[in-house]
């Protein structure tokens, strides 16, 4: 079995297309979405229509922050988040709308968790930026493997059997082994709002089999997704922000 994890899409067709054809030819079995299908791109109803239409043909999906503030008020979105949730609403139709609401909050695969955010509190949306931060989902849960989103900048940390948490280098485009002495936590980076600085799409692949991730950076046509947010009125930090991958 080997799973694509695709992250914080954030409406960003561009990205999500460029993602899905990157996977062609790798012999994926499942698509796995870690939530915030919508917000801050000019896209929402065409990429909500196209993952609802993967989860029919077996992809899983969780819940992200700008997904539940679709239908639940967020008073810790900042100004701009807020704006483009306002404007996403009436782009969406009601089975959408529904779609995002039925998301899991995670979803446990095996000895593999799935959540957007972080496995000790998913509902509160902990950043986990660090390895001080990683270590409370190591502590609440009993998966091997945690795979989260929500930071838009891929990581990689791993628990020894001390329960000593560390950080690593990730190599992108070369497996990594997820050996088994350790148990392991992958932020994924984001599809369609990177802020690692490459302005490119971030992905994984997990092999099941092998007990390897690999994370893949793709390139997009991100000046047409900052000029189709600039058309739809959205912040211009948004289109901006697409650009400098920051």
């Amino acid at each position: 079995m080997r799973s694509a994890i695709l992250t914080d899409i954030h409406a960003n067709r561009e990205a999500l297309e460029a993602v899905l054809a990157d996977l062609e030819g790798r012999s994926i079995d499942r698509l796995v979405f870690l939530g915030d299908l919508v917000g801050y791109g000019p896209d929402p109803d065409w990429v909500l229509g196209k993952v609802e239409t993967l989860v029919a043909r077996g992809a899983l999906a969780v819940r992200g922050n700008h997904d539940r503030a679709i239908s639940a008020p967020d008073g810790a979105m900042n100004p701009a988040a807020r704006r483009v949730i306002d404007w996403t609403v009436n782009r969406l139709n009601a089975r959408q709308k529904l779609f995002l609401s039925d998301l899991p909050m995670s979803l446990q695969d095996g000895d593999v968790l799935f959540v957007h955010a972080s496995a000790n509190d998913p509902q509160d949306w902990l950043y986990v930026t660090d390895a001080h931060r990683a270590m409370p989902s190591f502590r609440v849960s009993a998966a091997r493997l945690i795979f989260v989103g929500h930071v838009h900048v891929p990581a990689l940390y791993s628990e020894d059997r001390n329960g000593r948490v560390a950080g690593f280098d990730i190599p992108f485009g070369t497996p990594i082994p997820l050996i088994s002495s350790r148990r392991w936590l992958g932020v994924v980076g984001s599809v369609g709002q990177p802020r690692d600085g490459t302005g490119q799409a971030s992905y994984c692949i997990l092999d099941h089999a092998s007990r390897e991730v690999t994370y893949r950076r793709v390139g997009y046509d991100a000046a047409l997704t900052a000029k189709k947010s600039r058309a739809a009125g959205l912040p211009e930090r948004l289109a901006q922000r697409l650009m400098q991958g920051v």
